[in-house]
């Protein structure tokens, strides 16, 4: 692979990590700039046009080529283009409008749900705009990316976090209490359809890449993707196990692999439930705003409990200077660290520190 010379080297290691067992070392992804980038074409200015700055396929090609050139991909990092449309792409396929602001998009600033008597159609819609925007991006990326980098599938969302942004957080929490069956319909109904949707980019991208991959970074040879409920953050675990539970099983079974996005410690009374789902192959830990780093100590019991649910264990943004401690404390066995460094020297003495 052009960006990532060591490519079957970190195919192999995936592949190990997936069976939640260990080579030589944990796997890691260490970014660092690179020491001698690589020749890329500039990336055109485009001022505050956010619109354009998440949607226009060649700013957005020449954009990852030059972030891919200037980039050190050590151990398991990925040159990795992800189709990112901002997160829950999949409610403007059911009609919302996105809002586009420098950092993210936002799908619920005009809910279309305004009661449950006559809630939008749910089907797969191939002439909507944003699906259709979708599959061109996903296009561009597979024809430039073929033999040189990863491309990964878009942030659908989890089924009751789209619900969210069609009939607003707040409508939501009190329709749990008020109108429990018509929610429970309506999140299977999307749900059943955000598997055609998934199924239909991931074989857009296999024709011509192997594997998959997504926003977590990840990537196997398999079918897998981050599963994820963000609103149950909200909600008691008797509302998880009614209400979310059910659709995360069905993913987790009928998806070949599944990593659960576990979002700050309001979802940490849940995550019994989330342990004890069979078909889940781990667990990725983020702390959320305010909160203690993920390789603070205080997150070592949630960690250890991950771990002996034999669950493979994912963990973002660690500091190089915590890594021997994370080492020490935690099973090899399906670990993933990833952090960035200052220079390319620091990140190969980072994948040394990581050998068993």
């Amino acid at each position: 692979m052009y960006f990532k010379g060591d490519w079957e080297e970190s195919q192999r290691r995936w592949e190990a990590w997936w069976e939640h067992e260990v080579i030589d070392r944990v796997v890691v992804a260490v970014k660092a700039p690179r020491d001698q980038p690589l020749p890329h074409e500039p990336v055109p200015e485009i001022g505050t046009d956010w619109r354009r700055m998440w949607t226009d396929p060649e700013y957005l090609r020449l954009k990852h080529e030059a972030i891919f050139a200037q980039t050190f991909y050590g151990g398991e990092a990925l040159p990795l283009w992800w189709i990112n449309l901002g997160p829950g792409i999949m409610a403007t396929y059911l009609g919302v409008e996105p809002v586009f602001a420098e950092s993210t998009v936002w799908f619920d600033q005009d809910p279309l749900i305004a009661d449950w008597e006559e809630p939008p159609p749910v089907a797969v819609d191939e002439g909507n705009p944003w699906w259709q925007l979708t599959q061109e991006l996903a296009q561009t990326a597979i024809e430039d990316g073929r033999d040189r980098y990863i491309v990964g599938t878009t942030d659908l969302g989890g089924p009751l976090d789209i619900v969210a942004s069609l009939r607003g957080t707040s409508a939501l929490l009190m329709d749990l209490i008020d109108h429990p069956d018509a929610v429970r319909d309506y999140s299977r109904r999307i749900l059943e359809v955000w598997h055609q949707y998934y199924e239909l980019l991931d074989e857009q991208i296999r024709r011509v890449q192997p594997g998959s991959s997504a926003w977590l970074g990840l990537w196997c040879e398999d079918t897998w993707y981050p599963v994820q409920c963000d609103f149950s953050a909200m909600i008691s675990p008797q509302m998880f196990a009614e209400f979310v539970l059910p659709d995360l099983e069905y993913q987790c079974h009928r998806l070949q692999l599944s990593i659960y996005h576990l979002d700050g410690p309001g979802q940490i009374p849940h995550l019994d439930l989330i342990l004890a789902i069979p078909e889940l192959t781990g667990i990725q830990w983020v702390p959320g705003d305010g909160e203690a780093p993920v390789d603070s100590r205080k997150w070592l019991p949630i960690y250890h409990r991950i771990q002996a649910a034999g669950k493979n264990l994912v963990l973002n943004g660690v500091r190089k200077e915590n890594i021997p401690w994370l080492l020490q404390e935690l099973k090899p066995e399906g670990l993933y660290l990833s952090l960035s460094c200052e220079t390319q020297r620091e990140a190969e003495e980072v994948l040394q520190l990581c050998q068993l």
